[in-house]
């Protein structure tokens, strides 16, 4: 069943897609001499800080490897590779404050593990053919070594502990028995070294244990203190400040008198921590270019979040308050709905900002798309893997443009959710993840790529409960 379409050739679905900020930049973009690609009707217009050049959105996939690769190059290094390390200086943090940095150094053992022969059950130390005769005390782990087993010998030890020298074997406690003379017998056939855990048996001492580019999961942290570590050199967590812009905004109470809630400054800080960064500010800017060229200018942050602004009205500062900055405008504009008129610049060599559309499921989408990889590449960790899954009922598509449409996962398929207008979060509220959705749409059953939130498949560093 073909869509039902509006006078300009757009699905229905697509109308609540185009926004005021949206359609202001459509506007902005409508200046063009008709050189562009006649598959894509909607021309270019001069690239604000090179006049000679023409620009033109870029496309979804395009726009987040630009992102990726943004945090490894300056201007003195572009054309940025691929194997590029980010240029940051690692730092020793306590494992308390580890979780979810990555590793900027290896793992290197720093005694053998275990350090010395121990009892893996509780049962009994013997030495020797049975039966044997158990001494009166025990052994008990954290104690200082036993003394030596003669064969014929036994003694009670405990899990971890320290194993006599001399010991054949542990016996566990459910296969002894002792008889009326208190000998100690086994049920069961023993082999020599049976339950005991070697010097060295997981590593030796210098060891690597684990390599450079490590993510710090708890069980990374569990193994550095069984190492012997008390901090591990890892790269620093990429710090973040949020300006949310506008007169409009609420930060209390209902909607009243023209003046809406803020939902953006609620949901930016923790959506930045799960991705990783450090949350150093959140700033509140009334609609004055003044006022956003200062704080951008003060902001000693590796990324500046803006909110709203980036298309070409009255009010919207922040493309001219980057010319006067002398910002390298890297992305401006993609083609994806919502969020089309999202932008990444680079501010200074060692710091980046991301411009979010102000409509809050268009935020993020230039979260996803633009501050995740930048974020990324900052902190040293690696992409995750695409992967795909069915969706349930048919997605109508932009005709030129990628559409990101919330999901929730049941079983091995994807259903799509509604309320995924630019305005709106009640479908990303209820969602695990977010469907690529390419030009022209998806019909049910076919499989389509899949971007997890943030807290879905980790939530390192952040509860949500």
């Amino acid at each position: 069943m073909t869509a039902p379409r509006l006078r300009d050739g757009a699905p229905v679905e697509d109308s609540d897609d185009l926004d005021v900020e949206e359609a202001l930049a459509l506007v902005r973009e409508a200046k063009d001499d008709g050189t562009g690609p006649a598959r894509d009707p909607r021309p270019a217009e001069p690239h604000r800080h090179a006049p000679a050049e023409r620009h033109r959105a870029a496309p979804w996939p395009q726009a987040r490897e630009i992102a990726a690769r943004a945090a490894r190059a300056t201007r003195a290094t572009r054309p940025a590779t691929t194997s590029s390390a980010p240029r940051r200086t690692p730092v020793p943090v306590p494992l308390g404050d580890a979780l979810g940095l990555v590793l900027a150094a290896p793992l290197d053992a720093l005694s053998d593990l275990p350090s010395f022969d121990t009892s893996a059950m509780d049962g009994w130390a013997v030495a020797g053919p049975g039966p044997w005769t158990v001494r009166e005390e025990g052994v008990l782990a954290g104690h200082a070594q036993p003394a030596p087993l003669t064969d014929g010998e036994a003694v009670r030890i405990a899990t971890g502990a320290r194993v006599p020298a001399d010991t054949t074997a542990v016996l566990r406690t459910e296969h002894g028995r002792t008889d009326t003379q208190d000998r100690l017998h086994a049920t069961r056939d023993m082999v020599h070294g049976q339950d005991i855990r070697p010097r060295g048996q997981e590593c030796r001492s210098g060891d690597q244990l684990l390599p450079v580019g490590t993510q710090i999961t708890p069980a990374v942290l569990g193994l550095a203190a069984a190492a012997g570590y008390d901090t591990v050199t890892v790269v620093p967590r990429p710090r973040a400040e949020v300006l949310v812009l506008g007169d409009e905004l609420l930060t209390e109470g209902l909607p009243r008198e023209g003046l809406i809630r803020d939902a953006l400054g609620p949901m930016l800080p923790p959506w930045l921590r799960a991705l990783g960064a450090e949350v150093v500010a959140v700033r509140r800017i009334r609609d004055d270019a003044k006022a956003l060229h200062k704080a951008i200018t003060a902001s000693t942050a590796d990324l500046v979040v803006t909110t709203g602004g980036t298309a070409a009205g009255p009010h919207d500062h922040v493309h001219p308050t980057l010319e006067r900055l002398g910002a390298e405008l890297l992305v401006d504009g993609v083609k994806v709905r919502p969020g089309h008129p999202m932008l990444l610049a680079r501010t200074r060599d060692d710091q980046h900002l991301v411009g979010l559309p102000g409509n809050p499921l268009a935020a993020v989408s230039g979260l996803i798309t633009l501050a995740e990889p930048l974020l990324r590449t900052l902190a040293a960790r690696p992409a995750p893997e695409p992967y795909t899954l069915p969706l349930t009922e048919p997605v109508h598509g932009h005709p030129y443009d990628t559409r990101l449409v919330p999901v929730v996962l049941r079983g091995d398929r994807a259903v799509p959710l509604h309320y995924n207008g630019p305005a709106m979060l009640r479908g990303i509220a209820a969602a695990d993840a977010l469907a690529v959705v390419p030009p022209g749409g998806v019909r049910q059953g076919a499989e389509t790529e899949l971007l997890d939130l943030p807290w879905t498949t980790a939530g390192i560093g952040v509860c949500f409960t």
